[in-house]
């Protein structure tokens, strides 16, 4: 598998691989033109939007747009990654009762808890904090 990824804004993308080289390329081979555009692409034969299987079995897939569509994977993936957090800060033995529920002895929990119970109790913060009251009392 090849991925390919070099644009210009505004002009044509250069052309990374030849039609010679995807031609000699093995049956079953896979390459992904990030840099597909109107414009042209980073792969000759390269098609935006689409997946072309040449005469040799290679397949060239035209990867249109594909930084519109990072930022809806990424928020996605960080919404799933919050709600699971959260989810581990509360107790679930009642669920339509749920409440913070606190251990700072979790692992997941002991790395996001900065304060509680009216005490630093993260590590690092604590040991920052630790060192600006050193210097400003010096």
């Amino acid at each position: 598998m090849i991925i390919t990824t070099a644009q210009v804004p505004g002009r044509r993308p250069p052309l990374l691989i030849t039609a010679d080289a995807v031609a000699a390329m093995a049956p079953g081979s896979v390459i992904v033109d990030m840099g597909s555009s109107p414009l042209g692409g980073n792969v000759a034969g390269s098609v935006p939007g689409e997946a072309v299987v040449t005469p040799n079995g290679v397949t060239v897939i035209g990867a249109e747009n594909l930084a519109a569509s990072v930022p809806t994977a990424a928020s996605n993936a960080f919404s799933r990654n919050i709600s699971a957090l959260l989810l581990n800060l509360v107790s679930a033995s009642d669920p339509d009762h749920r409440e913070l529920k606190i251990d700072t002895t979790d692992d997941i929990q002991a790395g996001v808890v900065v304060a509680h119970g009216g005490e630093v109790v993260h590590p690092a913060v604590a040991k920052l904090l630790a060192a600006d009251s050193a210097n400003q009392g010096s």
